[in-house]
């Protein structure tokens, strides 16, 4: 039987019959406003909070006190669980005059050691989109989203990637690879005024194959498990 890490987001956990895979990499996805990095976020607080498992938020895009501010949002205890060394913001420095893939294997070294450090169970980069900024033709940014997603699993936590893809339905992720050197898929979707979820694939999990409402509130993302949303509502 897989063994299963709680993310600890309300009714989330059922739909996946207990949690992510231990270990196992796994796809938020979706469209502007769909809640991926509150909940990647959530996913991280609640693993030191509830279940005293360290974790690390690598951030690509926004700066470390922004990621601070979405914490500190909902009340939750950022600075005292950073001072118990159960939670790390990390900003990812890449510089676009140095060769990428070179600076992307040197992040990676330091993340590494960051988990070893504060022995991490789990990680969270947000988000892998932002690396087309940095590389433009579609066949290098491929191989390096491969390659740095299979070193990802090396470092063995349980790693929650996002990415901002157009918002269609069947918009999995922002480059057309990541879905599939992943272990598990989580599209959310935003059609105003509401948010839904969906379990893509899952590596070794029965889970939930219906679309589900999703809501935030002053907890943070909450999804509603035992309620469920036609696909053709998706816009």
């Amino acid at each position: 039987m897989v063994e299963k890490i709680q993310t600890g987001i309300e009714g989330l956990d059922k739909l996946l019959q207990g949690g992510f895979p231990k270990g196992a990499i796994v796809l938020l996805s979706g469209g502007a406003g769909t809640l991926k990095t509150i909940a990647a976020t959530q996913f991280l607080y609640n693993g030191a909070k509830l279940y005293k498992e360290p974790g690390i938020f690598v951030t690509v895009e926004e700066s470390v006190k922004n990621i601070g501010w979405n914490i500190e949002s909902f009340n939750w205890d950022i600075k005292g669980l950073e001072e118990k060394n159960l939670i790390k913001l990390y900003r990812l420095k890449l510089n676009p005059e140095r060769d990428i893939k070179t600076q992307v294997d040197e992040e990676l070294k330091t993340i590494g050691d960051l988990i070893k450090k504060i022995g991490a169970k789990r990680l969270v980069i947000d988000s892998t989109t932002a690396f087309g900024v940095w590389i433009k033709e579609p066949g290098e940014l491929r191989y390096l989203l491969y390659k740095f997603t299979n070193d990802l699993k090396e470092l063995g936590c349980t790693t929650i990637l996002t990415a901002e893809t157009k918002g269609g339905k069947t918009d999995f992720s922002a480059f057309g690879v990541e879905e599939f050197v992943v272990d598990g898929v989580v599209a959310m979707y935003f059609s105003p005024p509401n948010r839904s979820i969906f379990v893509r694939k899952m590596r070794g999990t029965d889970h939930s194959k219906k679309v589900h409402p999703m809501e935030l509130n002053a907890n943070g993302v909450e999804v509603k498990s035992k309620d469920e949303v036609m696909w053709e509502s998706i816009k």
